[in-house]
């Protein structure tokens, strides 16, 4: 079963919830594409919880032309996100959150930073929500890492993302690549995706989430 991201402009940004440190985020939207220029930190959540075994589908680019914020890192994500103190609601501290990153140590989700610390590092990290001024080393370990270039962003390219959740595991793909694999628990997995980035340019385009068959 497919959940489209809505190709009207007004019914596709009533699926998603900006959290958004600046107060000054502008995105754009022509057809199912977003174009979005992130001045600080923003999470572009998608408002339905996905559970049980599903891959999350959708192209970005990084757009570099020039522009105030054309900056070539932090393509992010976050999935599989749930806020311990209020579990039944994400956006009860939606307003507290509001795009800072360290406040982010507080919910439980897999996250990956492609082309993070200015472009020099791919991370992918596991949160296990606690307080937002929790040593990384607890709070966020890293499970891999790459540092090479092939793995690093490149300007104006489309990058086709593929995350799974399937039969105790979760994946994260990159045009086709496998980047990052982890064994999780039973229900790990079900929570909100969350597009993440951090003073950049982007383009988003053919979100998708289908559900697998196993669960």
């Amino acid at each position: 079963m497919l959940l489209p991201f809505m190709a009207q402009a007004q019914v596709a940004l009533k699926d998603w919830t900006t959290e958004d440190h600046s107060g000054e985020v502008k995105i754009l939207v022509s057809g199912d594409t977003l174009e979005i220029t992130a001045p600080k930190g923003l999470t572009l959540w998608y408002n339905r919880r996905i559970t049980g075994d599903y891959e999350i589908s959708y192209r970005v680019k990084m757009l570099m032309q020039g522009g105030k914020y054309d900056r070539l890192s932090d393509l992010n994500c976050f999935w599989g996100a749930n806020d311990p103190e209020h579990p039944d609601n994400l956006f009860a501290r939606s307003g507290w959150r509001n795009g800072i990153f360290q406040r982010y140590k507080t919910l439980s989700l897999f996250y990956v930073g492609y082309g993070g610390n200015h472009n020099s590092t791919t991370r992918f990290r596991q949160y296990f929500a606690k307080a937002a001024d929790t040593n990384d080393a607890v709070a966020r370990p890293v499970i891999k890492e790459y540092t090479d270039k092939a793995h690093l962003l490149l300007p104006n390219k489309w990058y086709d993302i593929r995350i799974r959740v399937e039969k105790g595991i979760t994946t994260y793909r990159v045009n086709g690549e496998e980047l990052f694999r982890l064994p999780i628990k039973d229900n790990e997995g079900d929570g909100h995706f969350g597009l993440r980035l951090l003073k950049n340019h982007t383009l988003f385009t053919d979100f998708q989430v289908k559900k697998l068959q196993g669960k």
